[in-house]
């Protein structure tokens, strides 16, 4: 202990060189607990090493410097101040600051939103519509990206009005019931079908802000339903045929698809049921060479004198006949073309179509060959549809007119199409999917 204390004295002296004994007496040590006091009477000073008040010296010099480099940082974090360019002005901003805060403190540098429009077209009082759009160097940021947004020096913000926006509705709809007109298939069309209506509908728009109420309309017209008769209208750059046969099949049908098979062809066939039930053989060879099958009724009759169960049994026997073959299509044509706006009204939920002609060669008088010939020919036509006979007596006659018909046919540019594909074709698409299919009509099935 001895040996500090000259050591703390000799330190103390070297510290004290040059001041004077009057001075020396002005000096204060420090005790343990740091307080400063001076000589008293009656007690012995305490000295201290100069080493411990070195160190002393150094923790205060190291705090001050840390709180100076943390208010540095927290000055360049919070309250420096840079440029950018808002609409074309310079602002100084705090750092840290948001451009949603910036835009509000600044009342959105006069830029003003859109109004909101009610459903009448009036501005709603006190509402806004869409907001005004920033754009950071030329990058849109969205309103809902402005509160995490924020700006570095030199940043160029774009500033534009608000756009109007009409306010959301509610839309109650109602429906416009279709009507019904009378049958006529007596038009000069030469396929009938039965095209059911559609309901039609307006709307009317409840404000969901303004509370207002607006009658919009007719937003989809009613449309009666109808039963009439219509006639495929193919391109006018085409040049096509539909060769159609009745009364099938029989003796005479094998030979004919021999010729349609070789001379690459397709026709539409109008069998009779009863027949279909026994050759099934025939008509699963029509289907299956890519012919077309319809009904030409069970036994033949002569429809409009059957009473209502008659003749709905005649048409039921004679699609049950194809259905037996293999054949669901309701595509018909009646026995003799004879069809009332009447027959229709009895049966014409059985019906797809009832498809007609407009070139009759009367092949049944037995005219010769080339007279069949000559007047397929002669009255050809863009979208035509020809009647000859597969059956129902001798048909030796036609299977002989065939091959030149053909032929000749072809060599005028004429192609050859089913029924199906001919009202498929028809330039203002008037026949529903359905019928092109030869299937009833959704209402119907």
């Amino acid at each position: 202990m001895a040996g500090n204390n000259e050591e703390n004295d000799a330190s103390m002296e070297h510290l004290l060189e040059g001041v004077s004994d009057d001075e020396r007496g002005d000096v204060q040590e420090l005790d343990f607990n740091g307080s400063a006091y001076g000589p008293r009477p009656g007690r012995k000073p305490v000295k201290r090493g100069a080493g411990k008040i070195v160190a002393i010296v150094l923790v205060v010099i190291i705090a001050i410097a840390g709180l100076g480099g943390g208010g540095g940082w927290y000055w360049w974090n919070n309250l420096r101040r840079y440029p950018v360019i808002i609409d074309g002005q310079v602002v100084n901003i705090l750092n840290g600051q948001s451009i949603k805060t910036i835009l509000e403190d600044n009342a959105y540098f006069g830029k003003t939103p859109g109004r909101l429009i009610s459903v009448s077209g009036k501005v709603i009082d006190g509402q806004v519509g869409n907001p005004v759009e920033v754009a950071v160097n030329g990058t849109t940021v969205p309103e809902e990206q402005l509160a995490s947004t924020h700006l570095k020096e030199q940043d160029e913000v774009t500033l534009t009005n608000g756009t109007d926006k009409d306010e959301e509705h509610e839309t109650k709809t109602e429906t416009i019931p279709h009507g019904k007109k009378a049958t006529n298939i007596v038009t000069g069309g030469i396929i009938q079908l039965h095209l059911p209506g559609s309901d039609g509908t307006k709307e009317t728009w409840v404000g969901k802000v303004s509370g207002e109420t607006v009658d919009k309309g007719v937003t989809k017209e009613p449309v009666d339903e109808q039963t009439t008769a219509l006639t495929p209208k193919p391109p006018a750059d085409k040049k096509v045929i539909a060769l159609t046969f009745d009364d099938g099949p029989s003796q005479y049908t094998a030979p004919m698809l021999d010729i349609f098979k070789e001379k690459g062809i397709h026709v539409t066939f109008f069998n009779i049921g009863s027949q279909s039930a026994e050759m099934k053989d025939v008509v699963k060879r029509m289907v299956d060479e890519g012919h077309e099958v319809g009904s030409h009724s069970n036994t033949h009759p002569f429809l409009p004198k059957l009473s209502d169960d008659a003749i709905r049994s005649e048409l039921t026997a004679g699609f049950g006949g194809l259905e037996q073959a293999g054949v669901t299509s309701r595509m018909f044509r009646s026995p003799y073309g004879a069809f009332t706006n009447k027959d229709w009204d009895r049966v014409g939920d059985m019906l797809s179509t009832n498809v007609l002609w407009d070139i009759d060669t009367l092949d049944w008088k037995m005219p010769g060959a080339q007279a069949i010939h000559d007047t397929v020919l002669k009255e050809a036509h863009n979208g035509a549809i020809a009647l000859m006979h597969t059956g129902g007596g001798n048909r030796e006659q036609d299977v002989e007119a065939l091959p030149s018909i053909i032929d000749d046919l072809k060599a005028q540019g004429y192609e050859f199409v089913t029924v199906s594909e001919l009202m498929a074709m028809d330039q203002q698409q008037r026949f529903p999917d359905w019928a092109i299919k030869g299937e009833l009509p959704p209402s119907q099935q």
